[in-house]
């Protein structure tokens, strides 16, 4: 990866924005909508956007910002910059943020659009709904292993709670009317190649949802990084008896 994405609680904080013109009221307008406050300068900013265009005015901007130990993002230049802003897909409370790390701004702003076609409107309501049945969650399984199965399995393709397909506002409460642990299984996958993209798209989703991966010590560890990173890694074979959620096999 280029970069770590993370997520920054905007509320309450404030944010440097040197630079006049559209590609700073375009930074404007998506750094108001996400709650910050935009300011010319602030003792207590850390995060600050460079968007001007004269080559001498953002060096001095970026060089004397940086001084301050503010992280900078300068438009347009992204060597200069400490994080980027990347384009999202808003289904609040889900955000989907797409980085290229700079390199191609359009890019990003094409696959943006692509997901904004496919994903349901209504996405956000899912996952409001789910958050609101935690306790209730908590109650149905006190185990947090069977607890997170459990709506793995509900959000798979396919499941009741799908989030690429429409549902109705109630039916998050639906589903825990006849929701049951999930049962032990075991799914093998048989290297082709080195190339995880050599994963089929069955096995690239098994590796996606395994609590547990035993494989062979000769399993590339670029195959290993496509599964979920809390998922445990075991070089021993699979036990006769299957442990509760997804044990993959791997070799």
């Amino acid at each position: 990866m280029n970069g770590l994405p993370i997520l920054l609680r905007t509320a309450g904080r404030r944010v440097i924005l040197v630079g006049e013109g559209e590609p700073a009221d375009a930074k404007r307008r998506l750094l108001e909508r996400s709650g910050l406050t935009v300011v010319a300068d602030d003792a207590h900013a850390r995060i600050a956007v460079v968007a001007v265009e004269d080559d001498a005015e953002a060096r001095t901007a970026i060089d004397g910002l940086k001084a301050r130990g503010i992280l900078v993002n300068a438009v347009d230049r992204p060597a200069d910059c400490d994080f980027t802003l990347p384009a999202i897909v808003d289904r609040s409370p889900i955000l989907i943020a797409i980085s290229t790390g700079g390199v191609s701004a359009g890019l990003a702003a094409a696959i943006r659009q692509r997901l904004e076609a496919i994903l349901p409107a209504g996405v956000g309501r899912l996952a409001e709904g789910l958050g609101a049945a935690r306790a209730a969650l908590r109650i149905r399984f006190p185990d947090g292993g069977d607890r997170r199965r459990a709506i793995g399995a509900a959000i798979a393709a396919g499941g009741p709670l799908d989030p690429m397909v429409p549902h109705a506002d109630d039916a998050v409460a639906r589903w825990l009317d006849g929701v049951a642990a999930v049962a032990g299984r075991v799914a093998v996958i048989r290297l082709r190649s080195a190339d995880p993209d050599d994963l089929t798209l069955r096995e690239a989703r098994w590796l996606g949802q395994a609590d547990r991966i035993h494989h062979a010590p000769h399993v590339p560890a670029a195959i290993l990084d496509r599964a979920r990173a809390d998922a445990v890694r075991i070089m021993e074979p699979v036990p006769a008896e299957p442990l509760p959620g997804l044990t993959i096999d791997l070799a």
